[in-house]
């Protein structure tokens, strides 16, 4: 490995530090400084923040492989969640901002839920908490996967540790780095890396598609690549196919690490650009994700390039197309990727554990000092049960994503839309909605519909979880109403 390159690389490291210690001294000394940055993030940082945390190194490695194997057909995720990150923007955004302040300042998503459901606030505010906490901690092991398996492909005996591999280097390298400036800067330092690295994956996801076609003496055309139906939309697609594609825009709605920007922005009035802001954001970054993976396959093409693993198409290109130092920066940026995502779910499974277990059962009457220091404790606690999953390479801990995704979606979807936009739901309704939202994404995944549906492909399981919750709250609800209330 060039020495530019991980030059590059511990410029990166170490900016992402000097963040954390900047946030350390602006960040208020109580819960809501450290969990919410003090509900003060400007539109622009909302943005990114929630844009980075949510696309992960799916973006740069999932999506560009999936366009490499099979061609524009697998674009149709992207516009899912396209569509599904806007109306989130539109709908949940503003509701939520204002309602969580206005219903007992709620710091979290089960405290929110509590405060809108008395009648049944301790079982929605713990079972979401363990549901919080236990999906994240695998959503977690699985950026940590991503994070070794970069540095077992690319830096392979560049930083030699005794008696330890490249893929373990990188783990620990990767969730060393995080910790450090999750637990000393908490939220505000979360969302400060988040628009860093928000805007370096845009800008590797812009320069290497341009690259690729213009800036090499290759000629390179998608309209070469010898696969049928290449560059169309339709070819071999599928109506359950398309379906699952396009609904894992669902799941925006449940994700606690990306809804939970919105509880921090500064003002209700600032939603709307805040929005735009990560819309035009995620909608360059998608595109060039998609321009890799079919740019990719035409390079490979044209110059007899042997690609294994389409997954490291953007790895490969990284290495082979730039001058070193450039190299370390694309290589940055899907640790951005990766890095930006994992101190989102450490901090909200660390909020869970303070604030709807520490402060709710053991120590209700904890000053805001130690709950802070039990939030950064709680932080390595997690991060700490993520490292002993991801420790297998060959752990299929990647494959649980978009099960989790799913699982959030389902649960946490339909319970969050209608609690801000249906004042005749109640707290069974609710109650009933977290349930059955998981159990039947639990379901759906162990009968194996999810691979294979009414004799064709599988049906991506947030669409039954969806609506089954969705069901289960409207007719639970209408059946617990006061009777004044009930239609």
């Amino acid at each position: 490995m060039n020495t530019y390159t991980l030059a590059a690389l511990a410029a990166y490291f170490l900016l992402m530090v000097a963040i954390g210690i900047y946030a350390w001294f602006k960040t208020r000394a109580d819960s809501s400084g450290y969990l919410l940055a003090g509900r003060g993030l400007g539109p622009a940082v909302t943005a990114l923040s929630a844009g980075a945390s949510d696309m992960s190194g799916w973006l740069l490695l999932g999506l560009p492989g999936a366009l490499f194997a099979s061609g524009l057909v697998e674009a149709w995720i992207a516009i899912g969640l396209t569509i599904g990150a806007a109306l989130n923007w539109i709908i949940v955004a503003p509701r939520l901002r204002e309602q969580t302040e206005r219903l007992g300042d709620a710091l979290t998503i089960p405290q929110f839920l509590a405060n809108r459901f008395p009648e049944a606030g301790t079982l929605l505010r713990v079972t979401s908490a363990v549901i919080i906490v236990g999906f994240f901690t695998v959503y977690t092991a699985s950026g940590m996967v991503g994070g070794g398996k970069l540095f077992e492909t690319a830096f392979a005996g560049a930083l030699p540790v005794a008696g330890m591999s490249d893929y373990m280097v990188g783990i620990l390298l990767t969730a060393g780095i995080v910790l450090v400036y999750t637990m000393i800067g908490g939220f505000l330092a979360v969302s400060l890396t988040d628009f860093v690295q928000g805007v370096i994956m845009m800008t590797a996801l812009v320069v290497m598609p341009l690259v690729i076609f213009f800036g090499t003496d290759t000629a390179v055309q998608l309209s070469a690549v010898p696969q049928e139906g290449f560059l169309s939309l339709t070819q071999g697609a599928t109506v359950i196919g398309v379906i699952s594609a396009v609904t894992w825009g669902l799941g925006y709605f449940g994700q606690p690490h990306i809804i939970v920007r919105f509880m921090a922005i500064d003002k209700v009035e600032n939603v709307p650009l805040a929005g735009w802001i990560c819309m035009i954001w995620m909608v360059i970054s998608l595109a060039g994700a998609v321009a890799v993976g079919l740019a990719g396959r035409a390079y490979a093409g044209a110059t007899g390039l042997v690609v294994e693993d389409p997954e490291a198409i953007f790895i490969l290109l990284g290495g082979l197309l730039f001058h070193p130092a450039v190299t370390g920066f694309l290589y940055a940026a899907l640790l951005a990727a990766i890095m930006s995502t994992i101190s989102s779910q450490l901090l909200v499974s660390s909020s869970s554990l303070t604030e709807d277990f520490y402060r709710l059962f053991l120590r209700r009457n904890a000053s805001e000092r130690e709950a802070v220091n039990i939030g950064r404790l709680s932080v390595a606690l997690v991060a700490a049960a993520a490292l002993v999953i991801a420790a297998d390479p060959d752990s299929e801990v990647l494959g649980l994503v978009s099960n989790a995704w799913a699982g959030f979606g389902a649960a946490f979807g339909p319970l969050i839309l209608l609690a801000l936009t249906w004042s005749r739901m109640t707290g069974a309704g609710a109650v009933a909605g977290l349930v059955t939202g998981a159990g039947v994404v639990a379901g759906w995944i162990a009968l194996g519909l999810n691979k294979a549906f009414l004799g064709g492909p599988g049906l991506y399981e947030i669409v039954p979880g969806f609506f089954a919750s969705l069901a289960a709250i409207v007719v639970v609800s209408r059946l617990t109403a006061p009777r004044t209330e009930r239609v």
